[in-house]
């Protein structure tokens, strides 16, 4: 099968879908790959390395796209790129479509096989394709709350740690999942007073085992979220529902209740966000304020850490690409229930059912397009 990665031309985004480690695997398997001459820059990844690695550097990204079979990236195509999509080809990368019914209409237009890495399952429930990102997210989250709170950056003026005989800033973390643990590790490190709301008894439990008196843990109910947002210096939101637009917890009339120049981090924003006043924002732009509170809605914050973020990502992406191109994708996805968990979209049809229910297509189950 020819392979292809093409550079990515998201705001800010210097991931790549393919590092010459990932290509020099492809290419022991027997395929071909082709790389978008300057794709791997954003990471140190130059187009001599990919051409020892032995892939074909293409001068443009139509060539990827047009010649290619399986087509490799990290963030949602573009709409440039979209219009590039065709039948019989495979896209495997971030997708995100719940939120986003422009690019689930141009996916279903193209006639493209959509593989979504974020829901792409694991056993017991687990993505393990997002981790990884989730991971990235969760950590940087807090640097760019800790960032934002500054008051040059529009923030209240508070040092996340404070110093001997000054409280250290309050930090609430919505959700215990990966991008919640995460966060809330470093923000633990830094020396907040950090509490995490979760919906989930088993999840608290096990928070508060981790962290012990370090951090403490609050049912996620509509009073204890109200209480905890009045308080709070820095709210990280890491909540999701996999494949589906983020729940709204936080509303504009919360705003009110919160302190002048608090800050707002909603790592949910591919997926719609989880504040009620956010809207996607890019590393060019991060931060906006409403009602006096600091929002930072960065769509890729792990596009900032480039090098770290593509080679966790391929860590755990590689396996199912090669598994795709070894085996076509039918088998691949009839094989693997976990991965055919990925497929979103398919010869003009939705093959998801939370992106179905949220744009109001007719949803098709992925057996009926891997057992044909």
């Amino acid at each position: 099968m020819r392979v292809g990665t093409v550079r990515e031309i998201k705001n800010h985004e210097y991931r790549v879908g393919l590092t010459p480690e990932s290509v020099r695997e492809f290419r022991a398997h027997g395929h071909e790959v082709w790389v978008e001459a300057g794709a791997g820059e954003g990471i140190g990844a130059w187009d001599r390395d990919f051409e020892a690695a032995g892939a074909t550097i293409k001068p443009d990204a139509s060539d990827i796209f047009t010649g290619c079979e399986l087509v490799v990236k990290v963030k949602e195509p573009q709409a440039v790129e979209r219009a590039q999509l065709r039948e019989e080809q495979v896209l495997f990368t971030y997708l995100h479509l719940a939120p986003d019914p422009e690019q689930t209409a141009d996916l279903v237009k193209s006639g493209v096989t959509a593989i979504a890495y974020e829901t792409v399952t694991g056993p017991g429930n687990t993505l393990p394709l997002l981790k990884p990102m989730s991971q990235v997210a969760g950590r940087m989250s807090v640097q760019a709350g800790a960032h934002s709170l500054e008051k040059a950056q529009g923030g209240r003026g508070v040092l996340l740690g404070g110093v001997p005989g000054v409280m250290p800033a309050r930090v609430a973390v919505i959700g215990g999942g990966v991008v919640g643990f995460n966060a809330a590790q470093v923000a633990v490190g830094m020396g907040a007073d950090v509490t995490i709301l979760d919906r989930n008894p088993e999840v608290l439990e096990k928070l508060g085992i981790y962290f012990e008196a370090r951090a403490k843990t609050r049912f996620s109910s509509e009073a204890n979220l109200a209480e905890i947002i009045a308080e709070a210096d820095l709210v990280i939101g890491a909540v999701l529902v996999p494949g589906a637009a983020a729940p709204r917890l936080v509303t504009r009339e919360m705003l009110k209740t919160m302190k002048q120049g608090a800050v707002l981090v909603d790592v949910a924003i591919d997926q719609g966000g989880c504040f009620e006043t956010s809207r996607a924002t890019t590393h060019d732009d991060p931060t906006f304020v409403i009602d006096g509170i600091v929002h930072y809605c960065v769509a890729n914050m792990p596009g900032a850490v480039a090098r770290t973020s593509t080679y966790a990502l391929n860590n755990v992406t590689l396996p199912h690409a090669l598994r795709i191109a070894d085996m076509g994708w039918r088998k691949a996805l009839g094989a693997d229930p976990h991965l055919g968990a990925g497929l979103n979209v398919n010869a003009g049809q939705v093959t998801y059912e939370a992106v179905a229910r949220e744009l109001g297509y007719d949803y098709v189950p992925v057996e009926e397009h891997v057992n044909v």
